[in-house]
């Protein structure tokens, strides 16, 4: 199905939800409109209960060359306030299921908050990741400043930010931003099944895993540790752990094998 004048895309792959940057006539640069586009369609699949895992992809080789600057000059400029939506749409959103980004070509300025914003990313070898809104004074105001330090340590991170320099997927991935490496042309397929993978496990302890690994960067360590013995006790309660102990006990799964039935 396509949405909000075709600004994006929307498709399902069983419990995979791919949502596709459609602007290549902007790069998939993001103005206002395609920033709330995108945050409702990210907004239905967390409400979706058919829908696992989303993948956050560009069209046409691209995945997103950041905030739509042409936009701004022509009065379609991204919404930028201290509440609310952050200006590329969902980069403010705490979904409660993980978001794979599959990167060809450029993710740069905004188009990389919105791969940081993702839980994991994988990126064509050739793909190039970069802060290159440095050359235009325009801010890293969608979470750059705090995610790539999170991500890839202050070092890099500085590296990075200070400088506006491209990398490589590649290099990405020597320096812990990037996840899964691919060849040119296959982000999106090895993010497919990535994604699928990860639709496979028990839904309710991998959620709640991810959401305390999350929340613990907001907490001091004593908060932490019992912010994740609450999200395990919600697993426990659901019984997906008493399931799953007696498939271990039946001989499925280990060594291991993904296997869930």
């Amino acid at each position: 199905m396509a949405t909000d004048r075709d600004l994006i895309s929307v498709t399902d792959d069983e419990a995979v939800r791919i949502i596709t940057i459609d602007r290549p006539e902007r790069r998939n640069a993001v103005d206002r409109a395609t920033g709330a586009a995108l945050a409702e369609a990210f907004r239905a699949f967390d409400a979706d209960r058919s829908a696992s895992v989303a993948i956050l992809t560009g069209a046409s080789g691209t995945f997103c060359s950041g905030a739509d600057l042409k936009g701004l000059t022509e009065g379609g400029g991204n919404r930028v306030s201290e509440v609310g939506d952050g200006p590329m749409g969902v980069s403010r959103l705490r979904l409660s299921k993980p978001v794979i980004a599959a990167i060809e070509g450029f993710a740069v300025a905004g188009g990389l908050e919105l791969a940081t914003w993702c839980d994991l990313r994988v990126a064509s070898s050739d793909a190039t990741l970069g802060v290159y809104c440095r050359r235009f004074g325009v801010p890293l105001v969608d979470l750059g400043t705090i995610r790539l330090p999170r991500l890839i340590g202050h070092s890099r991170a500085m590296d990075l930010i200070l400088t506006g320099r491209g990398v490589s997927g590649t290099e990405g991935f020597t320096m812990g931003l990037v996840n899964r490496v691919t060849a040119p042309g296959e982000a999106l397929k090895e993010a497919i099944v990535l994604g699928h993978q990860l639709s496979d496990f028990p839904q309710t302890c991998m959620r709640h895993d991810r959401l305390s690994a999350i929340e613990q960067w907001d907490l001091g360590e004593p908060q932490a540790m019992l912010n994740e013995v609450r999200h395990a006790l919600v697993t426990i309660g659901s019984g997906e752990t008493l399931e799953g102990a007696a498939r271990f006990t039946s001989g499925v799964g280990r060594h291991g094998e993904f296997h869930q039935d």
